[in-house]
């Protein structure tokens, strides 16, 4: 009886199959991991403060150091004449690296300095 059960609603039209051609395997084979909402934050070589956060993140297994980040945006301090700076930042996306910590913004890269100066530019790229 349950063999039968279990055979009919095989047989059904209600199951949706999904065929094996629409699972995209280069994304699952090349991400090792996804994050949604990342963020970190530190100190830079000059033991100022900074925070990056990113809409969402990537790994791939092929570049382990190497952090893919989507609608970033930040805060970095750093001091100019005795004059401490925030500097907000924003990108559509951008690279971490994590061993040599470098920060690659680009695509609509924008800096508004509390010193009132302002950058555009297509990229960025930032030691840490």
């Amino acid at each position: 009886m349950v063999a039968a059960l279990i055979a009919g609603a095989l047989f059904t039209r209600q199951i949706l199959w999904t065929p094996i051609s629409a699972i995209n395997m280069t994304d699952i084979v090349s991400n090792q991991f996804k994050m949604s909402g990342a963020s970190f934050a530190g100190l830079d070589d000059n033991g100022e403060p900074f925070k990056i956060n990113a809409a969402s993140g990537r790994q791939e297994y092929s570049n382990p150091d190497v952090i893919l980040l989507n609608n970033v945006s930040g805060t970095l301090r750093r001091e100019s004449n005795g004059t401490k700076i925030t500097e907000n930042i924003t990108a559509k996306s951008g690279q971490y690296n994590r061993k040599t910590r470098q920060i690659v913004l680009m695509d609509d890269v924008r800096i508004d300095s509390s010193n009132g100066d302002k950058i555009r530019t297509d990229e960025l790229v930032i030691k840490l």
